[in-house]
């Protein structure tokens, strides 16, 4: 049935039929969640022989003991390793603590406080700064400038990418602006890989708009693919060392959602140069991450190889929960016209459009019901969707029947909020 098409008296007696199901569903007690992307706990045992893999030997490729202090760029084999990942070279190659988010944070805050190129440089000796925000997008890159008070502007998110029209014109006008936010490979949420054209234009970037911008090009889900054909990412590093822009980019990865989600491996990839300076304003913060940590990392994972067949056992656990989500919604929403939805080919998200101004209503018809969803207006700066219709869906945690039994109240509650709009008009 679309709801475009159905009389009044279809449209009630479905909505009639939907509450009686609810109302069943209200007296189950559900305990559901579909909140955030974290691994499975499946996923997480995959990666078990991390658990005295060292077997008493601490010393590093280069013989030091990686038990003591120093080292604060990380141990070279760990350096070689995950460069590789960011697709940048070693030097270029910085390997930190267990997350990503931090080394964010870090480049954020010494831009903004101290300056890539000393205090003249930092952003902050302007009135305000700005930053670009591909929508929908990742919460937490926009939970890191709002902190700092940096000033967020959204631009579309197409499937190809940023809208690079609406990127660039906004750059080439505005020198407030010093960044943009980027999910390159399975863009979160909508699965989205950045096209060839979008990542070269990207990279040039810092050419385009004022001093000191930085594109933050957050590789997280680099190796995440569901399945092996599953499109590939065109590199940055490439475009940025033949445009001589190297300067403006910054790369991070980890192995958050690889091996163990609270205990793995952040990287940073940029020139030099950059991390040269970065690496100074570390070292008022610490003598050395932890290299027990990135050394045991290194012996499990070991090479590319090694590191594509691990992923792909972690796609084999995944991909049924993806399957059940993305078939559910096929199944009773695919012309209905209450919504359109991403069909991701890696990561760890599914991108929900309801439609406008219903995404709220959908999030607490569920919640009421135990089945817990990411809050309306999370994927956009300050938690605002303008047209309250996105809800970011995440599969990989739950057992795989808890994912059918809360996609499945999902739906229940789109088409009952749908058809009480339609009804309403």
């Amino acid at each position: 049935m679309h709801i475009d098409k159905a009389t009044e008296a279809e449209l009630r007696a479905a909505l009639a039929d939907l509450h009686e199901q609810y109302d069943a569903l209200a007296a189950k007690n559900l305990n559901l969640d579909l909140t955030r992307g974290k691994p499975s706990a499946a996923q997480v045992a995959l990666s078990d022989a991390l658990d005295g893999i060292l077997d008493g030997d601490y010393r590093a490729a280069d013989g030091s003991d990686a038990r003591n202090y120093g080292g604060l760029e990380g141990l070279p084999e760990a350096r070689a390793l995950f460069a590789a990942v960011l697709g940048a070279a070693p030097e270029e190659t910085l390997v930190g603590g267990n997350s990503s988010l931090t080394l964010m944070y870090q480049v954020m805050d010494f831009a903004l406080r101290e300056g890539l190129r000393g205090a003249e440089s930092a952003w902050g000796n302007r009135a305000q700064v700005k930053f670009l925000c591909p929508v929908p997008g990742y919460d937490r890159h926009f939970s890191v400038c709002e902190y700092l008070g940096i000033e967020m502007i959204p631009v579309r998110l197409l499937d190809s990418g940023p809208d690079m029209e609406q990127v660039e014109a906004l750059v080439a006008a505005d020198a407030d602006i010093k960044g943009i936010w980027c999910v390159p490979r399975f863009s979160n949420p909508t699965g989205c890989v950045y096209s060839a054209d979008t990542v070269e234009r990207l990279a040039r970037l810092p050419q385009v708009a004022s001093a000191n911008f930085i594109v933050m090009w957050d590789n997280a889900y680099a190796v995440h693919t569901l399945q092996e054909d599953a499109p590939t990412l065109d590199s940055i590093t490439a475009h940025a060392r033949e445009l001589g822009t190297m300067d403006g980019i910054f790369q991070f990865g980890s192995t958050s959602k690889i091996t163990f989600a609270g205990a793995g491996v952040a990287f940073v990839g940029s020139s030099e140069r950059n991390l040269a300076a970065f690496r100074a304003h570390l070292a008022f913060q610490t003598i050395g991450p932890d290299k027990v940590n990135q050394l045991r990392h290194v012996r499990f994972l070991k090479d590319s190889e090694t590191l594509r067949a691990h992923m792909r056992r972690h796609a084999a656990l995944l991909k049924p929960r993806f399957d059940v989500a993305l078939g559910t919604l096929e199944r009773e929403l695919a012309g209905s016209g209450m919504g359109s939805w991403t069909t991701p080919q890696g990561g760890y998200f599914v991108s929900f459009d309801a439609l406008p101004g219903l995404a709220s209503e959908i999030v607490a018809l569920a919640g009421n019901v135990g089945v817990k969803l990411t809050p309306a207006g999370a994927t956009f700066p300050y938690g605002k969707d303008p047209d309250n219709r996105n809800i970011r869906l995440s599969p990989s945690f739950p057992a795989q029947d808890d994912v059918q039994a809360s996609v499945d109240v999902f739906v229940l509650c789109v088409k009952i909020a749908s058809i009480k709009q339609r009804l309403g008009r």
